[in-house]
């Protein structure tokens, strides 16, 4: 009998993308990004790239470009983007830090750790975004007061709204649109994070590697609950310059 999949292996299988948002408020989001026909399009820190998939199938000669470093994801948004027939889609495994070429339209979601944090970030993604173009930038924010736990989790570089909203300004952007994640969201993208796990665990109960992932996805789903539920927020920017 073959051994069970690894579970590590099936982490984002239930996810239509790896960020706290709807498909009614991508499609806003999107149509907010005004693609224009033959736009060039880079998503830094793309994971499969669902969203950078839906921007290029909706937009008339757009190109599109999806960078990261999980050698997994990359290929699951390379099947995805040839079932589609989006072959002007490509993927790359590179360090966000390391890409170069500008953009017209640059996405960029939950990513900007992999750039060195909010700040910096705002400043590297100024020089991928071609004159005349826009940025979506999705970030964190604490919604109130985060506990000394939920700083340990999420580390000291959060900041509030009204400060993000600040360092967008400092930065040298224009808010053009700015809309955050619901608590639906929120609960959704945590839950499908674990779904796949939690099944794999229904049906490998005695699996070896049951009990370490038993207790990791119970640890997960108290600290989201108890610690940061309704505490960390998402915003999500359409931004020019």
């Amino acid at each position: 009998m073959a051994e069970p999949v690894d579970p590590a292996a099936v982490r984002y299988a239930r996810m239509r993308w790896n960020t706290p948002l709807s498909e009614d408020h991508a499609e806003m989001l999107l149509r907010r990004l005004d693609i224009r026909p033959g736009a060039s399009l880079l998503d830094l820190g793309c994971g499969w790239g669902e969203l950078l998939l839906r921007a290029v199938a909706g937009s008339d000669g757009a190109t599109g470009v999806g960078v990261d470093t999980d050698t997994d994801a990359l290929e699951r948004g390379r099947l995805a983007a040839a079932e589609r027939s989006l072959p002007d889609v490509t993927f790359v495994r590179e360090e966000a830090t390391a890409w170069q070429k500008p953009a017209d339209r640059v996405i960029c979601l939950g990513s900007s750790h992999v750039l060195g944090g909010t700040v910096p970030a705002l400043d590297i993604l100024g020089g991928l975004v071609r004159p005349g173009g826009r940025l979506l930038f999705g970030d964190a924010y604490w919604q109130r007061t985060p506990s000394t736990e939920a700083v340990e989790i999420f580390g000291d570089q959060t900041m509030s709204l009204p400060d993000l909203i600040e360092q967008i300004r400092v930065a040298g952007w224009r808010v053009l649109h700015f809309s955050t994640a619901d608590q639906r969201e929120w609960d959704d993208f945590e839950s499908t994070w674990r779904a796949a796990r939690q099944e794999w665990l229904l049906e490998h109960p005695d699996d070896p590697r049951a009990d370490d992932l038993r207790d990791e996805l119970d640890t997960q789903l108290r600290e989201y609950v108890a610690v940061y539920r309704s505490v960390l927020g998402l915003g999500y920017f359409v931004l020019g310059r």
